[in-house]
């Protein structure tokens, strides 16, 4: 054992619960913090299966999850993303049985994937009942691993290892490393007697783990797993590096000394007696494979060695920071000061860091998280995770580290929040900058930018701007979303991670980004502007249910919530003529609405009329064959009618079925009108049969590019 020991006493986290009985029919190891492993047959008892069915179980069968952690219980749900089948090989053992569980969602906060280390005879390891009582923990020893096997012998004293331990880690007393995971005891109906198994249990070792996940094609998985600290390879040439810039820094053992114990204190592992130092090599090996070791050294050598003759060797070692085990900027202490101050200013005002991130970090491809209107809570650790581990792209004087990404967002954040919570985070980011070397001017220049964006008083919203993309699983769409402001200035508050969505979480989306949005005089904004292709201008866009924000109000369909209306740049990009004519068109003072039934249904006499006595007509309704109808949507657009109204469903009730919108009324007042009717129809629709489909193309408002580029600044490391 080397200098570095992991805590003593982890505690057990994780249980998989029984479907049935909402009881744990074992535990579970966390992989990754979306990734469990597990024994297969734990997952069949949980689903109600035969407990050694070789079978993958249904892929609609999720498997409930429960972290037990100083919060209390958090659940979770989980798919099967790899199964490895219990196959028997005598009346009392099997091979296989191992299940790699896929959360829908992270661990919670403060649970950290287990740490690996090899199964050897002799071990003292520990397991616990998958309840998630602490006081369930049994002590047993390695007594002999037989290949693929390692059997478990405990003394007669305390618990015992029995139903309910299954598929839960075997920690290592020593290093709290995991060895294996628990299997089953050995049972009293096999070669030995009841006496003869009172302690006998039997695990899979960390080796076969690995063998069997590999042959099961889990690589990825494995290339996730945290391994206990080995000596680092001498051909390595970052441990190289690292070794080198270690010896100008703590080449001292004094010095090395105190720092191993500061950095021991920040991963929360207990020093060893005495005033002894670790290895360099021991120590290199640590800040390669454990998760913010660089950054918490780092933050206990800044103060002594920032400003001195060692700065260099301090510079050299965090910009060797993104090749070790995560790349991540922040020491532990820094990472849990910045949660504690954000995560009641997200939960106060959960659009706080999607507003903030639209601006200060304009240049970057955002995490999909913040490409919401909203922020979960939830996600906010992931956000910083995402974040740690790009600069901003902005100029910095020649002497100067990068600015973080992650110090400009702190920034446009604090500008925006009260004198106590600004406080705090400017003096976060004063720490962490002259921690990294930055200079106080950069991070000047970075507060004074978010002190004029928090100082300016944006025009007022007048719409909110959707654009839909096809090219997902049916049914999904990529989904893009703006404020657009008076003058058409456009703000993007999601979209972009090409994530597909249905159709009711795009609704969803669009509702928070509506209930972010005022207009004048603090109104909420009332108009939604759906941009489609010409197959989109039959989605029933207005029919998705967008949810409510609040679990006392019901949810309504999105046409319900707001006026809602179809916008079809595609049309002008195959008929050039057409912008023109839009404009001509509501610029003419237009002549009187045009209402295509009977003989004018047919495309030909539309066309005439739309061309001739009609050429300046703003506003069409549609009636006539259903059949007909796309082929008349798409010639009223290509001559350049701006608002174009039909009936979706087109019911056999005829032009009737769209009375009362009065179709054919005010165009002023008319996306009102469908709302309104959209309202009773969700509400009678046996007496409201239409489905108004409006296309409303407003020249006040162009559309932005599909690419939005601007030139970096000058020295941007692109």
């Amino acid at each position: 054992m080397g200098w570095f020991r992991h805590a003593s006493h982890p505690a057990p986290v994780v249980s998989v619960l029984g479907r049935r009985h909402g009881k744990a029919s074992g535990a579970a190891a966390l992989l990754t913090p979306r990734a469990l492993l597990t024994c297969a047959h734990v997952v069949n008892d949980a689903l109600g299966r035969d407990m050694l069915s070789e079978a993958p179980p249904p892929a609609g069968h999720p498997v409930e999850i429960a972290f037990h952690g100083a919060e209390g219980v958090r659940r979770r749900s989980a798919r099967v993303g790899v199964w490895v089948p219990p196959q028997r090989t005598s009346p009392v053992l099997w091979t296989g049985d191992l299940a790699v569980l896929e959360l829908t969602e992270d661990a919670p906060d403060g649970h950290r994937p287990v740490v690996w280390q090899d199964m050897e005879e002799g071990c003292s390891v520990r397991a616990w009942h998958g309840g998630g009582e602490a006081v369930t923990f049994a002590d047993t020893k390695v007594k002999f691993r037989d290949g693929r096997f390692g059997y478990l012998d405990g003394e007669l004293s305390g618990a015992a290892i029995g139903p309910g331990f299954s598929g839960g880690p075997l920690w290592s007393v020593e290093d709290a490393s995991v060895v294996g995971l628990v299997v089953a005891h050995l049972m009293p109906d096999g070669p030995l007697n009841g006496q003869q198994t009172v302690r006998r249990s039997w695990a899979v070792p960390w080796q076969t783990v690995r063998e069997e996940l590999d042959r099961a094609g889990a690589r990825a998985v494995l290339g996730d797993c945290r391994v206990l600290s080995a000596p680092a390879s001498e051909s390595d040439p970052v441990a190289a590096e690292l070794d080198g810039c270690l010896r100008a820094l703590l080449g001292d053992p004094l010095l090395r000394a105190d720092s191993a114990r500061a950095l021991a204190a920040e991963l929360g592992w207990p020093p060893p007696a005495g005033g002894s130092a670790p290895a360099l090599g021991e120590l290199v090996s640590v800040l390669l494979s454990e998760e913010r070791a660089l950054p918490a050294l780092a933050e206990a050598l800044a103060p002594s060695v920032r400003g001195g003759p060692r700065e260099p060797a301090l510079d050299s070692l965090l910009g060797l920071g993104g090749l070790t085990a995560s790349g991540l900027l922040l020491s532990p202490r820094e990472h849990k000061l910045l949660l504690a101050t954000l995560r009641p200013a997200v939960e106060a005002d959960p659009a706080l860091l999607p507003r903030a991130a639209a601006e200060a970090l304009r240049h970057l491809a955002l995490p999909p998280a913040l490409c919401a209107a909203r922020l979960d809570p939830a996600e906010l650790d992931g956000v910083v995770r995402e974040l740690e581990v790009y600069s901003d792209s902005g100029t910095v004087p020649e002497d100067s580290a990068r600015v973080p990404a992650l110090v400009r967002l702190v920034e446009f954040a604090a500008a925006v929040l009260p004198d106590t919570d600004r406080g705090t985070l400017h003096r976060w980011n004063d720490r962490l900058t002259e921690r990294l070397g930055v200079a106080r001017a950069a991070l000047a220049q970075r507060r004074a930018d978010a002190a004029a964006w928090a100082g300016e008083r944006p025009r007022p919203v007048s719409l909110v701007l959707v654009r839909l993309t096809a090219g997902g699983p049916p049914g999904t769409y990529g989904c893009e979303i703006w404020q657009v402001r008076d003058g058409a200035e456009y703000t993007r508050l999601s979209g972009g991670d090409g994530v597909p969505r249905g159709g009711d979480e795009v609704a969803r989306l669009v509702r928070e980004a509506v209930e972010c949005s005022r207009g004048a005089g603090g109104a909420p904004v009332t108009d939604v502007h759906v941009v489609v292709d010409r197959a989109g201008l039959q989605l029933p866009v207005d029919e998705w249910d967008a949810g409510s924000g609040s679990e006392f109000v019901p949810g309504l369909p999105l046409g319900v919530r707001f006026r809602v209306a179809l916008r079809c740049p595609e049309m002008s990009r195959r008929v050039p003529s057409r912008d023109g004519e839009l404009r001509r068109r509501w610029e003419s003072g237009g002549a009187q609405p045009l209402v295509l039934d009977g003989d004018a249904a047919e495309p030909r006499e539309a066309g005439r009329l739309l061309q001739t006595s009609h050429r300046d007509t703003r506003q069409v309704v549609l009636h006539g064959p259903r059949e007909a109808r796309p082929r008349l949507v798409d010639l009223c657009l290509a001559l350049g009618v701006p608002v174009v109204l039909w009936d979706r469903a087109a019911h056999a009730e005829g032009p009737a079925a769209l009375d009362p919108v009065a179709p054919a009324g005010p165009l002023h007042g008319l996306a009102h009108r469908v709302q309104l009717f959209r309202s009773e129809a969700s509400r009678h629709p046996e007496r409201y049969p239409a489905r108004p489909a409006l296309v409303w193309e407003d020249t006040a408002c162009p559309l932005p590019g599909a690419l939005e580029l601007k030139d970096p600044p000058e020295g941007t490391d692109i």
